[in-house]
């Protein structure tokens, strides 16, 4: 079974105010003691599968490479981490090859590289196309960027693009939402990834709006009635524009689809390298009676620099139904129920099931379940029902 591989680049130019990963705004001179690092890993991986009591193929179709932002790195340190994953690891002629981008962070020698090297998707991290919302979280860039890093990756000859926006940003109106799925549906990109803020205490904006502070401008937010319109709003014009959601988070036209995220969602093997990564391998048989294998590094740049240890989960086989159902009922296309009889037992959380549908929050058309429109907003409350006690199970 192909691998999916995903490498953590945590550096940026700035820190958005709302973001709550393992990213942050680090001296360049970091840069090499963390790729040094992040290469050992990849040149490890083996090694580390059979420590974790994992099992793997080297075949590899999907390699994905997330941050931070992973084009504020040297050409010659980005070239280096492609060419140990082209040593270690056997990629398919049709790889997707994606890398995160800030827009305006797309040199002429960065373009250049992504053609030498087979990258062929990109996602840019646009947020909003209304200049004053992007300023108002700490994005460096306007639309006119955005418009032009399309247009140069079309002409590099990378077409499949992705866009992200946020949902509920400070400022965020109606017109302003609007305005900003209307341009992304104009630059003509095949795939659009829309996300609702986050309230947490892991980000600056989260901490504020949490508090009732002003500084990052979280008195500008919109309520969360109003962000969930302007979700359900993404929903409809995207869907009018044959952009279809896949994905409770995800749009995209016909067979553009994030093939390395698909894995994820429909639990197929992945290996993580870098900072706050995580790897889900099968788990090798003969030595453990688990499902499969998660593990994952630190969250702190120093600790992974300096080699701290991995951290270990066998995943049962009741573990792994219950990521079957909340991570495959993520998808619009839902789960199939005589694939969940083949492999786990029949009539499993037929009474969650059963209770969601009488709700609203789930459909049944078949042996097919799937969340409603209103599910995919409530998500987090289905997803915990099948995370519950035994007797949920049946």
């Amino acid at each position: 079974m192909s691998l999916g591989l995903y490498v953590s680049v945590p550096f940026c130019r700035t820190k958005c105010t709302y973001c709550n990963f393992a990213s942050d705004v680090v001296p360049r001179a970091v840069f090499e003691r963390y790729v040094d690092r992040l290469c050992l890993d990849i040149e490890s991986a083996n090694s580390t599968v059979e420590q974790m009591g994992g099992q793997i193929e080297p075949l590899v179709d999907s390699v994905y490479l997330g941050g931070g932002t992973p084009t504020v790195l040297d050409i010659s340190q980005f070239e280096r981490i492609f060419v140990t994953i082209s040593q270690n690891f056997d990629l398919t002629a049709a790889a997707e090859i994606t890398v995160e981008c800030a827009p305006g962070t797309l040199t002429p020698a960065m373009l250049k590289q992504f053609q030498l090297l087979g990258v062929n998707r990109v996602s840019l991290g646009v947020q909003s196309f209304v200049d004053e919302e992007a300023r108002a979280v700490g994005r460096l860039h306007d639309r006119r960027t955005v418009m032009n890093d399309v247009k140069r990756l079309r002409e590099a000859g990378i077409s499949n693009v992705n866009i992200d926006l946020i949902a509920g940003l400070p400022h965020q109106t109606v017109e302003s939402w609007e305005d900003s799925l209307q341009q992304g549906i104009a630059s003509g990109v095949p795939h659009i990834s829309i996300y609702i803020l986050e309230v947490d205490e892991d980000s600056r904006l989260g901490r504020e709006l949490i508090a009732g502070g002003t500084r990052y401008h979280a008195h500008f937010a919109p309520e969360d009635e109003l962000t969930a319109d302007f979700y359900e709003m993404a929903s409809e014009r995207l869907q009018a524009a044959a952009v279809r959601q896949y994905e409770i988070s995800n749009f995209a036209k016909a067979g553009c689809e994030s093939r390395h995220n698909l894995k994820y969602w429909t639990r197929l093997p992945y290996l993580g390298f870098g900072v706050d990564a995580h790897s889900m391998i099968k788990a090798n048989s003969s030595l453990d009676s688990a499902d499969s294998i998660r593990f994952s590094t630190s969250d702190s740049l120093e600790k992974y620099i300096a080699g701290q240890g991995l951290e270990r989960t066998a995943v049962s086989a009741r573990a792994a139904l219950e990521e079957t159902f909340f991570l495959g009922l993520r998808l619009t296309r839902g789960i199939d129920l005589r694939e969940i009889e083949a492999e786990f037992g029949k009539g499993l959380f037929a009474g969650v099931i059963a209770e969601s549908i009488a709700i609203g929050l789930m459909e049944q058309i078949g042996d097919t379940v799937r969340l409603t429109p209103r599910g995919r907003l409530l998500s987090n409350e289905v997803f915990e029902k099948f995370i519950a006690p035994a007797e949920n199970l049946t």
